[in-house]
């Protein structure tokens, strides 16, 4: 099986010795990489790419998702860094989400966040789900990172904000009082386009700060810095544990579709 993994700040690199491909879409070019990880056949998008040219309000969602799509990918799993509006999450420990806010799905540049994009397009119809996160994903997460010895929440809710600037302490608060965990500014479009390509997706977060006005006192940017260095080992330790148990997961996509063709 092939399983699509997309990393972001922190993680560029993924498998050594990988050439990157440029996969052609009907959304534009991603750059892929393939190769093996933990024994395990995979796809791998840095949604950055390396040196971090691109920011968040710059990630090319729907290529992304559409190159793992088409070259294969069975289920996705992403990582990203985040900032805990929860105060009990500790910093420096991981979450496997199990539900996001992300009312405003939209794409960084303004359009909505969707797969179909033209009046007629095959396929097109709405995604209808319960939760939209992947229990057999999810649990391998769970999993793999409990066996690497890792600190890690099993649910809580993804809140995805827009960047590239981090939020007020209004906006936090208002996050806060409908339940959401922690925020980032990556995957909120990811879950969506994954569901609607019927793609198994799960979403595994590091804390590397507490969200603004969170805590009494700012978390120090050099804290922040070095928690985003520190969340690779995590992450490749957490999924080098996790993605062979992919292979005995249930992978039905999540919810279903109601479609007009």
């Amino acid at each position: 099986m092939r399983i699509g993994i997309i990393t972001g700040s922190g993680t560029y690199e993924l498998l050594d010795g990988a050439r990157p491909l440029e996969v052609d879409t009907e959304f534009g070019t991603a750059t892929v990489s393939e190769g093996a990880f933990a024994g395990v056949d995979v796809l791998h998008v840095s949604r950055h790419l390396p040196g971090h040219p691109r920011l968040s309000h710059q990630v090319t969602h729907q290529a992304n998702i559409a190159a793992l799509r088409d070259r294969g990918a069975e289920a996705i799993v992403a990582v990203t860094v985040c900032g805990a509006v929860d105060p009990s999450v500790p910093l420096g420990s991981l979450i496997v989400f199990d539900d996001l806010h992300f009312l405003a799905n939209r794409l960084p540049d303004g359009s909505i966040c969707t797969l179909h994009t033209e009046p007629g397009r095959p396929g097109r119809g709405h995604w209808v789900y319960d939760d939209p996160f992947s229990p057999g994903v999810r649990g391998a997460l769970l999993s793999g990172a409990r066996e690497a010895g890792l600190a890690v929440r099993d649910g809580g809710c993804y809140g995805h904000v827009d960047g590239p600037r981090f939020n007020t302490k209004a906006e936090i608060r208002s996050l806060a009082s409908v339940g959401v965990t922690a925020v980032s500014q990556t995957a909120g479009p990811e879950t969506v386009l994954c569901g609607e390509a019927e793609i198994p997706f799960g979403l595994i977060g590091y804390a590397t700060d507490y969200a603004n006005g969170v805590m009494d006192e700012p978390t120090p940017v050099e804290t922040l810095v070095r928690l985003v260095g520190e969340s690779s080992g995590s992450f490749a330790a957490a999924l080098t544990a996790a993605l062979p148990k992919l292979a005995a997961a249930d992978l039905t996509p999540v919810g279903s579709h109601f479609r007009f063709d």
